[in-house]
């Protein structure tokens, strides 16, 4: 069993949904202690004049240390006015901005949605769902694991790894530097990482952004495209000629 492990980010960038793709059970990370100036609660979109620009799902205010599994949404109404506001300027130029704004309200439709986990959830399974991803996550926090004594950063995904009897873990190639190769060995676990993704896609009129939210992918690419792209990684070349 191959075993991706990740936080969970709101409609995060498409080498987010690649690890998920290629991986045969999925642990939302969500033990992790709430970091405000993080993806948990943000993602970039373009900019309606140049370059990008946030995006933020506000949250209540926490004490400092307080789990990602117990923050919740401050206003989801008013988080859904907002981010459906930022994406307007999408309206006159790409393609499927009618399909994202769908997949937008969809998401905040959820039940869980007044919750940042059960939100960032939610908008992978709905992302996932268009682009023919199968997912079927588990809260690390419902797990019951025991995951005391950790000495450093890289240890947290081979605790878990091997409480639930992975055969392989794979990773974004952004995290590689806190692993310690000798101790996935030791533990008999194969340790690999994916490669930088490198979608490209037209945009016009803006200047393409590497990156961004698949919100934005999905403006420009369609969720078959995506998908299609998703599937050939290592196969076949880039889908970016397909996107219009």
């Amino acid at each position: 069993m191959k075993l991706g492990i990740m936080q969970p980010y709101p409609f995060p960038y498409i080498g987010y949904f690649e690890l998920m793709a290629k991986v045969d059970r999925w642990v939302a990370f969500d033990v992790v202690q709430y970091n405000r100036r993080s993806w948990m609660n943000r993602n970039r979109i373009l900019h309606p004049t140049s370059g990008w620009q946030y995006f933020c799902i506000p949250v209540q205010k926490v004490p400092h240390g307080t789990a990602l599994s117990a923050v919740r949404l401050a206003a989801p109404a008013e988080a859904e006015r907002r981010l459906l506001a930022q994406l307007q300027h999408y309206r006159r130029h790409a393609p499927y901005f009618r399909e994202v704004v769908d997949l937008v309200r969809e998401t905040f439709s959820h039940p869980d949605a007044d919750s940042l986990v059960g939100l960032n959830l939610a908008s992978l399974a709905a992302v996932s769902q268009r682009i023919g991803i199968a997912f079927s996550p588990q809260r690390c926090s419902a797990l019951d694991l025991a995951l005391d004594n950790i000495e450093h950063a890289g240890q947290w995904a081979l605790r878990i790894a091997a409480h639930l009897g992975a055969d392989a873990y794979l990773n974004p190639p952004g995290g590689q530097d806190i692993f310690r190769p000798e101790e996935w060995s030791a533990a008999g676990i194969e340790l690999g990482f994916t490669k930088m993704n490198d979608l490209r896609y037209a945009c016009r009129p803006y200047v393409f952004e590497p990156n961004l939210s698949i919100l934005d992918v999905l403006m420009w690419c369609s969720a078959e495209e995506v998908g299609r792209y998703l599937c050939n990684l290592g196969t076949e070349g880039p889908c970016h000629e397909q996107c219009h």
